[in-house]
């Protein structure tokens, strides 16, 4: 999945509108403009349309576990510069407030059964030997997941 997937997906699921998504850049104290969320937000066959950095869609979802959860005290945590699908899943996560039964309940939805392990596989530190590489198609049903949960 590209960032401008998951960022139009979120879009759509919470039904986020030009001035939602601007105020939750600036939740996490980066400054957009129309012009650029209007760019990323296009398809990839518009010739307008603009890819969304890794360090963008993390300041995103900062600034929408900041909207859903609040502000952390302390500093604000920095944005990752290279965004894997596994702390995209993470932010989600936190963002939302889901424990494990919650995403699996989520996957459930899409009759794709996964284990309490599997879930916990993907949150580990990458250095441990449970690890495991969230794929894309593991994020893509989640974010289909949460648009049946959160937008029907």
């Amino acid at each position: 999945m590209t960032n401008n997937d998951i960022i139009r997906r979120l879009r759509y699921t919470f039904d986020f509108n030009d001035d939602k998504m601007i105020a939750l850049f600036a939740l996490a104290d980066e400054k957009v403009t129309r012009a650029q969320v209007s760019d990323w937000l296009k398809k990839e066959d518009d010739p307008e349309a603009r890819a969304i950095s890794d360090k963008m869609l993390a300041t995103f979802l900062n600034g929408f576990i900041n909207d859903r959860r609040g502000k952390r005290d302390g500093p604000p945590p920095a944005p990752e510069e290279d965004l894997s699908n596994n702390a995209i899943f993470r932010k989600l996560k936190i963002a939302l407030n889901l424990k494990d039964i919650d995403i699996i309940d989520i996957f459930k939805l899409m009759d794709f059964p996964v284990s309490k392990h599997e879930i916990s596989a993907l949150f580990r530190h990458p250095d441990q030997k449970q690890y495991r590489v969230c794929k894309d198609q593991f994020l893509r049903v989640f974010m289909q997941g949460l648009n049946v949960k959160y937008r029907m």
